[in-house]
């Protein structure tokens, strides 16, 4: 039995006699998961699934295949890894012979994007009910009269029960993200974990929307009641998420955005936030979500008995989620966009002690932060690792970029320099010493120190240039002790601060190397200065 669906899936090349749900909305596809042994419903209404082994995602087993249209296009290396054409064309016609042994398929057409003239039309195809589910609250939902003659542009089929071939499909194991950017085709198999999907999506509009000269971003961002946009750059562990959950603030989105000549448009419908020690006190409005029926929770642990969530239980994952529609959180923005941004924060975590608690950047400083895309992991996170350890993941977002860095780098170089962005270096990790020896920057400073980059009147401090990375740091806020604004003065071993600090320098320069060929000399001269 075939749905309605506008265009079939006969007239893409997929054949099967499978019955098509198509299109369905919450309700319907809670009831079909339910009824399948897919999850269960808590007690306040959400729905409660596990995705078994892959509780994140298999970046080492995404592949884009290397062809025409890709050679000169991505940035071929550790985390673009190439597939053949013939590998792929083995791939294919094994998950189009899965799929036409189904009974039964899930079918969503959607939008990746927010703003109608850069958005992608993407079709996804799914053996469980709750995928479905999760990839049409994460994605942005057509309305009924844009479903009709809703044509796909990019198609992706995602079959948990499929085990690649290592040998036949070219991969490295049972699990494979094949993406096909020439056949606009996405195979996903060998894992449950639905966050591949929304990633995926992300994927294709990193590749697509540079050529169209708009800034694809891994950020949060949000609007100010003077109606101006702040997006936040982050990898996970700096805050990206709970300074932009601001309830004085409009949420544009938690994730995932669009920089175009008009606005800051969110790719994405949904929010897909971390449940792991989720408290009401600390996050409210995120641990009101899991209260409402829509919501799916994965590897969220649950008492059998009374249905009651248990976020502190990390028995199931650590990286445990929760997926709902972006209008479950009450501030956020009705079409999911909002102006142009009028400041950039870039916030990292730095373990070593060394970063004050903001900095005022460039654009060329703010081009050089971007592409280092810093943070640092504490001692005691990983097994071994007893010092504090830098992490560099190019474009806060690396594993999500198909093209060259310097390509969104330059982007970005160019949009602040066109809209006049303040661009602002967040540290949130430690003062006082490096881990075991300071403690967390205090989150009352940081959101003060925040709010005056925001509101404007940060621009009027005094400020000095930092001796080590030579971007410009206040000397006194209001309502800021002045102490906390120096680094070193809060040090009790200077020595071993100017030590600490030129370790870093260096990482930040041997980090660096790969894209200095690729950039200007104003960004070459933004570096930090090693003694």
């Amino acid at each position: 039995m075939t749905a309605s669906l506008s265009k079939p899936l006969s007239d893409q090349g997929i054949k099967t006699d499978a019955e098509i749900l198509a299109n369905l909305g919450t309700s319907a596809l809670v009831e079909n998961a339910i009824r399948n042994g897919e999850g269960r419903l808590a007690k306040d209404g959400p729905l409660v699934v596990e995705t078994g082994q892959h509780t994140g995602r298999s970046a080492k087993d995404k592949f884009i295949v290397r062809n025409a249209e890709t050679e000169d296009t991505v940035w071929w290396g550790k985390v673009n890894v190439p597939m053949t054409p013939e590998h792929f064309a083995a791939l294919k016609e094994d998950f189009l012979a899965e799929v036409a042994k189904r009974d039964t398929l899930y079918v969503a057409d959607l939008f990746g994007g927010s703003q109608p003239e850069h958005r992608v039309k993407v079709r996804v195809i799914n053996e469980l009910a709750w995928h479905n589910l999760f990839v049409r609250t994460l994605l942005v939902r057509p309305s009924a009269e844009e479903l009709e003659g809703f044509d796909p542009e990019y198609t992706i089929i995602d079959l948990p029960s499929f085990q690649a071939d290592p040998e036949r499909h070219g991969t490295r194991t049972g699990t494979v993200v094949a993406v096909n950017l020439e056949e606009k085709l996405i195979l996903i198999g060998g894992t449950k974990y639905a966050g591949e999907m929304k990633k995926s999506v992300f994927g294709i509009l990193n590749y697509l929307l540079p050529v169209k000269g708009v800034m694809p971003m891994h950020c949060s961002a949000n609007i100010g009641d003077d109606g101006k946009t702040a997006v936040f750059f982050g990898l996970s562990g700096t805050g990206k998420t709970t300074l932009s959950a601001d309830a004085s603030r409009t949420l544009i989105g938690d994730d995932e955005h669009g920089w175009s000549d008009t606005a800051v448009f969110n790719f994405e419908g949904g929010c897909y936030a971390k449940m792991i020690r989720l408290s009401p006190e600390a996050e409210p409005e995120i641990y009101a979500t899991t209260k409402r029926f829509g919501t799916v929770l994965e590897n969220v642990v649950m008492d059998e008995e009374t249905r009651t969530l248990d976020f502190d239980d990390n028995t199931l994952a650590e990286n445990s989620r929760g997926a709902y529609p972006i209008d479950f959180i009450p501030n956020c923005s009705e079409k999911n966009l909002g102006p142009v941004p009028s400041n950039v924060i870039m916030l990292t975590a730095d373990a070593f002690g060394v970063l004050p608690p903001i900095a005022r950047l460039t654009p060329d400083q703010a081009m050089y932060h971007f592409l280092s895309g810093y943070t640092a992991k504490v001692a005691g996170t990983e097994i071994g690792v007893t010092e504090p350890e830098a992490t560099f993941s190019t474009c806060f977002g690396a594993p999500f970029m198909p093209r060259h860095p310097s390509v969104y780098g330059n982007l970005l170089k160019e949009r602040i320099a066109k809209g006049g962005v303040s661009c602002w270096l967040v540290n949130t990790g430690w003062t006082g010493g490096k881990y075991g020896v300071g403690k967390r920057m205090p989150i009352k400073e940081t959101r003060a120190l925040l709010n005056a980059a925001l509101d404007g009147s940060l621009n009027n401090a005094e400020f000095r240039k930092d001796p080590n990375f030579g971007f410009e740091v206040p000397v006194s806020v209001p309502g800021v002790d002045d102490s906390i604004l120096d680094p070193r003065a809060t040090w009790a071993d200077k020595d071993e601060y100017d030590a600490t600090a030129q370790k870093l320098v260096q990482l930040f320069v041997d980090n660096f190397s790969e894209f200095e060929a690729h950039v200007d000399e104003g960004v070459r001269q933004a570096a930090p200065q090693t003694a």
